[in-house]
């Protein structure tokens, strides 16, 4: 190796090294802090355990222990909206998505033909959530959708669904066709073509669809905040609720962020390999 290859190495490492840093980072505060006392956290920052303070778990005894209920309901309330938001969003994508890929549509008074029916599906994600916040109040109100599990699911998947449906068109688009039509000629209808070799095939697609899905779902916090008031409350809005007269709880902030992220690296790295295929193949064949 010359001395050139050498340094160009060496910085590269640098980088590395110090971008893992930077997102490491905040991870390792979470975990030091949950473990902290309360002086320990509002005095001078101190990072390393057994040397800087005495870790302690009682902030995790208090939220898994004396508060398991409340803390459990909005775990779950979380993991219902985001599953339901997830499989709304993976079902209608994938429908939607093999219809745009397999039938021709047109729009004779805009002339609009697939692929601008595509693009204005992904366009409405373009749009600021925020927008359409008081239509949903207004509407959840009058139906008595207020503080529901039902109403979070539905909300979700409507955010979700143009991503699915982008991303499910163009995985379908680089399937060879051939395979449904020789099971079409052997007597299977397309529903059945659809089941049995499509989606199967499909798998690395859904499951990226699934994973975005579910991560902004889980993650999501304005219309969790908007449309629940105690029952249906989710896991984001509750860890945001740590606030009290004496201030931040950061205490408990970062015990319940821990909480929450754990689901989410679990089944990211559970799916890794279906995601980078899924993502990869829609990259190039779409």
């Amino acid at each position: 190796m010359t001395r050139r290859s050498i340094g160009q190495s060496i910085l590269l490492y640098a980088v590395v090294i110090f971008w893992c840093f930077i997102v490491l980072f905040p991870f390792y505060w979470l975990g030091t802090t949950s473990f902290k006392r309360q002086l320990d956290v509002l005095r001078l920052p101190k990072y390393v355990p057994f040397y800087d303070f005495e870790p302690t778990t009682e902030h995790w005894d208090y939220l898994l222990n004396m508060r398991r209920d409340v803390t459990w309901r909005h775990f779950r309330n979380s993991l219902i909206a985001a599953s339901g938001g997830t499989v709304g969003a993976v079902f209608i994508g994938a429908m939607a998505g093999y219809g745009l890929s397999r039938f021709r549509y047109r729009w004779p008074k805009l002339n609009w033909r697939n692929d601008n029916i595509a693009f204005w599906i992904i366009s409405q994600r373009f749009l600021p959530p925020a927008l359409f916040v008081v239509p949903f109040l207004i509407a959840y109100a009058n139906l008595g959708m207020i503080d529901t599990h039902i109403g979070l699911i539905i909300a979700y998947t409507m955010f979700n669904i143009p991503f699915a449906v982008w991303i499910m068109r163009d995985f379908f688009n680089g399937l060879p066709i051939d395979l449904e039509e020789s099971a079409r000629v052997d007597g299977a209808s397309r529903w059945t073509a659809f089941m049995r070799i499509v989606l199967p095939l499909s798998a690395p697609g859904l499951a990226s669809v699934s994973i975005f899905s579910f991560v902004f779902s889980w993650n999501e916090y304005l219309y969790a905040l908007m449309l629940t008031n105690f029952n249906a409350i989710t896991l984001p809005v509750y860890i945001a609720g740590q606030n009290t007269q004496r201030g931040v709880e950061w205490w408990y902030i970062s015990a319940l962020a821990i909480t929450a992220v754990l689901p989410v690296i679990i089944v990211g790295l559970l799916l890794e390999r279906f995601i980078t295929r899924g993502l990869v193949a829609g990259a190039i064949k779409g």
